[in-house]
This record gives C-alpha cells, structure tokens and sequence, in this order.
C-alpha cells in the first residue's frame, strides 16, 4: 500500500503508513533543514537546539518528557543531519496522540532555560572531545573536512566549542523558529496509524505553526574541494578514508553509485574485499561506500590496517577503483542488485525506518518512492551506466583522503593520489 501524503493549510505535509497486523505505531516529525543550512558562526547550533529542547518543553521538564513516553510503553529520540533534523517516537497502538503532542512541543514550545542551556554546551563540548578521541569518527570527519573545505558540509555537525559557546537562549530559540518552519516538516506515521486519526492530530499539533521566522538563506551548492589530512597519531592500527566526488541522490545516475560501491566493496564478495583482505592479507576491515545529499554525493573507501601496509592498501583500492571504467560482468552485477535491493527492502520492514524514509522521499521528491518503482530503477542500471559514472568520478582529477594513524602509515595520502591521477 502506496503511503498517503497531505498538505495541511500552513504548509506541514503528513504521511500516513499504516502497516496491518503491527501492534506499535513510529510517528517521526522531520525538518528538511540541519547542519547544512549553518554560517560557520553558527556551526553546531542544530545539534545544540536538538539537544535543549529535551531540556523542557510545553508544560513538561526535562523528567517528565521522557516519563510521559516511556509510561506508555514507549521512547523517544532525535538526530541532527547535515540536510534534515529528526524527532522520533516509538509507542504501543493508541500511543500516537501523547507522540504528537509531546513532539509538538519539543519543535514549537521549547523551554530554553539559560541555566541549561550553560550546562548543555558543557556536555556537548565533551561530546566533541569524545568524537576527537574516537579514530573511527575522526578520521571521517578529516576526510569530510578535506573533501568540502570551507563549506557547511565540511564543518562538523558538532560544531565547534566556540561556536556554540557563542550561543544564548534567545538566539537559539530563533534559530529552532526558522529550521522548524511549517514548510520544511514534515509530520510522518508508520504501524498502527489510523489516517483520519494522524490528520486530526497533526492538524491539532502542527497546523497552527507560523512561519513568521526570517527565511534562511539559501544553500549554496557543494564543490568537491579535496586535499589531504594526514594526521599522525600514537595507534595500533591506521584508518584511511578515501574519497572521491560523486552524483547526488536526485542524479539519474544515483542507483549506478549505490551500485558502483556495491561492487567496490559492499560485502565479503566485493573487488576490494577479496583482493586487500583475501588475497594480500593488508587489511581486516574494508569496504566502500556511498554519501548522498541532495546536490551532491561522494563515493567513499574506508580501512584499517598496519601503518606498514596503509601506502600499499591505498594503492590496491585506487586500482580497484579504475578498475571499474572496464564493464563488470552481468553476473557480478546482478550480485550487486541483489544485495542493494534487499538492504533497502530489509531496511525499510520497521515501522520507524518506513516513516523516516518516508519523510526523506517527500523532503526530496515531493512524494513518496513505490519500492517496485526503486527495485526497476536498480535492475535498469547497465555496465555502461558504471563506466561512465567512474569516468565522470576521476575526471575530475580530485580527491580526499584522510589518514589517521603511526607516522609511518600517512604516505598512504599522496599514494592514493598518485596511483589515481599520476
């Protein structure tokens, strides 16, 4: 059953899911606006208001907003992307009133107490310590940071301890005005979700929210800026991230990078698993991948392996990656489908990932995707659609890539570069 959209009259569309059998219901109210849409005075200011406005809400506390979801057999969460902002609910059938009002709150009636709003920078400052600690996530933030240097897609999602030490009650809570406007929610339920049920509720809850905020500027279209960041550091083992520009996910050639990564390295068949890991031995984890936004995308490896082999495991995926201008073979490829298509369909079997993934596609499309129609648009991709989206991906002669690791392992950088471009 295909999801129902509407529009209610200030703009907030609904989507509504219903999934026979299902006991719970995930309702997931998302703003088509996150990090992306920050100045780099403003860096990490998303994140933060997602943050302060569990703090309180409405007539509720801190406490009491997780008190009343979990009394009810259910809970609640929230995440801060670079294009969208997302509050999500879990509840029992019938949980779906207490969500949305709950959730209602959050967007439009935050507290903003100045008192926790000093002790949030505080944990969200040691939340980018953390992050800094983390190999596995700095080295992805080096590699983002190089790879669109300067704009809002290369600053972390965090921010920074300044920027967001800069922030006060009331200009965050303009700030919450003009990323939760009515025309960038949309109000999304999956499970046992009744449609005249959601529209009453969504109507009571989100149909009044005004959109009186200064509109925000609008966002600059990414370049693919590359470089390199290597970054020495006392480990047992070096992570690389190398990255290479890509289509966005409106590109016609979208499903062809899903596909190419699916045959670089999506699984333990894949090119670079069987030739880095099976037969050299270089490397115990590695796999390729593919980042999309809404105008751009990129086309990602990561690894971790000895600081002695890093040069030489750069050099094996840069050739598997040229590999790829030659056509794969039609069994190889329809290898490839099969597993794209069932990581999308198993992906989207709970409640709570159909309405996330419905509330992506209207922010996106407009609409929502028929699975059927996503399934034909993968098995229409041929070899020739992989060749020319690789040669469009190296001819733009750029890279990033980020090493993080012994100082021996960050000649893994320039060999990546040079085994590509010369």
């Amino acid at each position: 059953m295909t999801p129902k959209v509407h529009t209610l009259p200030n703009g907030v569309r609904v989507v509504c899911d219903p999934i026979p059998g299902l006991q719970t219901v995930a309702l997931s109210v998302v703003a088509g606006l996150g990090a992306r849409a920050e100045d780099e005075a403003r860096s990490g200011w998303s994140h933060l208001l997602e943050h302060m406005v569990f703090k309180g809400a409405g007539s509720r506390s801190a406490r009491e907003i997780v008190e009343a979801i979990e009394a009810e057999g259910g809970n609640i969460n929230a995440a801060t992307g670079y294009e969208r902002t997302s509050f999500q609910v879990r509840a029992l059938a019938g949980g779906l009133d207490l969500g949305s009002a709950v959730i209602a709150d959050l967007v439009q009636r935050p507290t903003m107490d100045a008192a926790d709003l000093a002790r949030e920078k505080q944990v969200v400052g040691q939340e980018i310590a953390e992050a800094a600690d983390a190999p596995d996530d700095l080295v992805f933030e080096l590699a983002q940071t190089a790879a669109f240097e300067g704009q809002p897609l290369g600053r972390p999602i965090l921010g920074t301890p300044a920027s967001i030490g800069a922030t006060t009650p009331e200009t965050l809570n303009a700030w919450r005005a003009a990323l939760y406007g009515p025309r960038a929610l949309v109000v999304s339920a999956s499970g046992a979700v009744d449609e005249d049920d959601l529209l009453r509720l969504a109507e009571r809850d989100f149909g009044h929210v005004g959109d009186d905020a200064p509109a925000l500027e609008a966002q600059a279209p990414a370049t693919f800026t590359g470089g390199q960041r290597p970054v020495a550091k006392s480990l047992e083992q070096a992570s690389l991230v190398l990255l290479l520009p890509a289509v966005g996910v409106r590109d016609d050639a979208y499903f062809a990078l899903r596909l190419l990564a699916e045959v670089l390295g999506g699984g333990m068949a894949s090119r670079l698993f069987q030739e880095a890991r099976e037969n050299r031995g270089l490397a115990y984890a590695i796999d390729a991948y593919s980042e999309t936004y809404a105008d751009t995308g990129v086309l990602g490896v990561f690894a971790g392996c000895a600081a002695k082999d890093a040069a030489e495991l750069a050099r094996v995926a840069a050739g598997e990656i040229m590999g790829m201008l030659k056509p794969v073979g039609l069994s190889e490829l329809a290898r490839a489908k099969a597993q794209l298509k069932g990581a999308m369909f198993m992906g989207r079997e709970g409640a709570l990932a159909r309405a996330e993934q419905a509330a992506g596609q209207v922010l996106l499309f407009g609409r929502t995707l028929d699975p059927a129609e996503v399934a034909a648009e993968v098995d229409a991709v041929t070899p020739e659609d992989l060749v020319k989206l690789t040669e469009q991906i190296l001819g733009s002669g750029r890279s990033a890539v980020a090493v993080l690791g012994p100082k021996a392992s960050l000649k893994a950088a320039p060999a990546f570069e040079k085994a590509l471009f010369g």
